[in-house]
Parts: structure tokens; sequence; C-alpha cells
């Protein structure tokens, strides 16, 4: 694989994708998409992006979760990442890839209702107690 843009990733990552590459990926494919088919006449093909929809709806009703769709996991991971940089959207924003921070505030940007901090902050604003 060659270009790109190379971002951070965890180390389970790289470890699943460095076993996925290795035990699994076609030696032969012929281009440089990632997530092929493993099985059948279409071998080493690249996955459509109905394949992958396909995919997550099976392993999603197997597991009892419902209808789960790709951009999910953009919405969970940029939601993780604003949790855990303690709002910060610029780190958001470079995490995710996102154009603006703007953008991130307005997708992202609203406050779980039932924290404590949100509801201290509501009744020091309200002339309550904290």
């Amino acid at each position: 694989m060659t270009g790109g843009l190379i971002k951070r990733v965890s180390p389970a990552m790289v470890h699943t994708y460095f076993e996925y590459v290795t035990t699994e990926y076609p030696r032969r494919a012929g281009h440089g998409m990632l997530l092929v088919q493993l099985h059948g006449p279409g071998a080493g093909q690249p996955w459509a992006p109905v394949g992958a929809r396909r995919m997550l709806g099976r392993a999603g009703t197997r597991a009892g979760l419902g209808l789960v769709k790709p951009h999910a996991f953009r919405h969970s991971f940029t939601s993780a990442v604003l949790d855990a940089a303690d709002g910060n959207l610029l780190i958001a924003r470079d995490a995710g890839g996102w154009a603006s921070a703007a953008m991130v505030d307005e997708v992202y940007g609203h406050v779980d209702v039932h924290d404590p901090v949100f509801d201290a902050a509501l009744r020091t604003v309200w002339g309550g107690t904290k």
C-alpha cells in the first residue's frame, strides 16, 4: 500500500490489520482496495459499498442490535473522542478527519442532559444550589 494520509490508530487496529493482510487478504489482488471478497467466484475483488452495508446488517441482526449502518461508526468514534478530550473540538476534528471544528460542533456538540456538570451549571445560572 502506498500514498494516502497516515493517521494514528490503536495498537489493536494495527494488530487486526496486520493479521488480516497476512492471513486472509489475497496475495494477488492487483488493486489497492482493502476490503475484498474472500470466497466465491469474485474472490479478491473489492467490496462494493452495498457489500459492507449487507455484512453489517447481518451482523447487527445476529447480535440483536437491529439495523447497523457504517456511518454510525463515525458518529460513535467522534462522540467518544469528544468525551475523552473534554469536548475539545480541534482534537475531534483532526481525529475524525473533519474539515472544520464548526462541523464537529454542529453535529456532535450536544451536551448530555443527565451529566451532573450540566445539572450543576443550570442550577448555578438559575440561582439554585450546586
